[in-house]
């Protein structure tokens, strides 16, 4: 089936930062067009719901800027003001469409930083260069300068020979804005004396320490060895300081992420006992210490765990305990609040029932995901839960997605 050329109007844009139009066919859902405009869109043939990209603006909206084209930053045609517009949009939609819920949305926070916020980033290695992996199946993208990035990992990048970084496939790096210090990994089969001169070449470009990742279908999962200098770096968040690696999991916009913790631990308020579901390194939990005479961070992830109990340690936090375990079974009794921030699937099943028989009689729900938050939102408000604030939070400036910090109470 062949691509059609074809010119649309736009009516408004849903989740994924793509503009819905239609024709006699039915929706078409282009990449690269704000609401208001008529494009002209490469569409591909199919069934059901067509997708396409804008080739040329007919009628422009006032809300468009010129962004550069990076395969992440679907956003980045539209103004700063407008993107914080439409996250709000998004969860709304997600609201009153999936949860069937019809609620006040507040206005979305906007990131301190609304470029180069990115403290994390990971890079294919190329012979012409560090490259993006193209989302849509194109060539890689050779990246010189990358408007998302921290300025600390793009002065490391601008120092960078990737030949020098033979036999690596991949470099992630992670930046502190706290110290300004950078970490790399790179990702690639063998030992580590194999990179020891792509090793030196990072330490060269101005890295504190290298570590050598194995390839792996889930990210990291396949060992991580350290080559030379630290594996980790100090970073803030919010009230709070945390140590991050450049494989362990971190939000990537420690400054926006700590304006929706604090957020979270003042919805949270105060009491005996807190849980924080899927808690990490307890990023969030932390925040709770102070309201709460104890607070428990459950999580599945050794790596996550190992580093909160050597934080706490340091900040001396007495009253956080780290847990390992599931979180459809956690069977803590006198909870009076929970906090949950899941991956991008939501609760599962068995965590929503948990939580439902819990002592609890409060949730702060923390969400990466309009639709799977709102899945689970429906489904507590039907067992009796009431919503009350719901606040998203922009993580990820120039591009779609949206965070949300919401609070449920019995």
């Amino acid at each position: 089936m062949s691509d059609a050329l074809l010119t649309l109007e736009i009516e408004k844009l849903v989740a994924g930062g793509l503009g819905l139009a239609r024709d006699e066919s039915g929706v078409v859902l282009v990449r690269g067009a704000l609401p208001g405009e008529q494009v002209t869109a490469r569409v591909r043939a199919g069934k059901g719901v067509r997708q396409g990209q804008t080739v040329e603006v007919l009628r422009r909206s006032p809300q468009r800027v010129d962004g550069p084209d990076l395969p992440t930053a679907d956003l980045a045609h539209a103004t700063y003001e407008a993107q914080l517009d439409f996250k709000r949009a998004f969860v709304q939609e997600a609201l009153s469409r999936i949860a069937k819920v019809q609620h006040g949305v507040a206005a979305t926070v906007p990131s301190p930083e609304a470029w180069g916020y990115r403290n994390t980033a990971q890079y294919l290695v190329t012979p012409s260069g560090l490259a993006y992996r193209e989302r849509r199946g194109s060539e890689p993208l050779v990246v010189r300068r990358d408007p998302l990035v921290m300025p600390q990992i793009q002065a490391v990048m601008d120092r960078i020979d990737p030949t020098l970084l033979d036999p690596a496939t991949e470099v992630a790096f992670r930046a502190s804005r706290l110290t300004g210090e950078v970490v790399a990994a790179v990702i690639g089969a063998g030992e580590t004396r194999q990179y020891l001169r792509a090793s030196d070449h990072l330490m060269e470009a101005g890295v504190v320490g290298v570590s050598l990742a194995q390839p792996a279908g889930k990210r990291f999962s396949a060992g991580v060895r350290l080559i030379a200098g630290e594996s980790e770096i100090r970073e803030q968040f919010g009230r709070v300081q945390v140590s991050v690696s450049a494989t362990g999991f971190a939000q990537v916009n420690p400054q926006a992420a700590g304006l929706a913790y604090e957020r979270a631990a003042e919805l949270a308020g105060s009491g005996e006992h807190a849980v924080d579901l899927y808690g990490g390194a307890g990023a969030i939990g932390r925040h709770l210490a102070p309201n709460f005479r104890r607070v428990t961070v459950l999580d599945a992830a050794p790596e996550a765990l190992a580093r909160g109990r050597q934080d706490v340690a340091v900040s001396g936090e007495s009253n956080v305990t780290f847990r390992s375990g599931d979180a459809a079974r956690f069977s803590e009794l006198g909870t009076d609040v929970i906090v949950v921030d899941p991956p991008r699937a939501g609760l599962e099943e068995g965590a929503r029932e948990h939580i439902n028989s819990s002592t609890a009689d409060r949730l702060v729900y923390v969400s990466c995901d309009p639709a799977t938050w709102a899945r689970d939102v429906g489904d507590l408000v039907r067992r009796g839960w009431k919503l009350a604030e719901v606040i998203p939070h922009d993580f990820y400036p120039q591009t779609s997605h949206v965070e949300i910090v919401s609070v449920l109470n019995r």
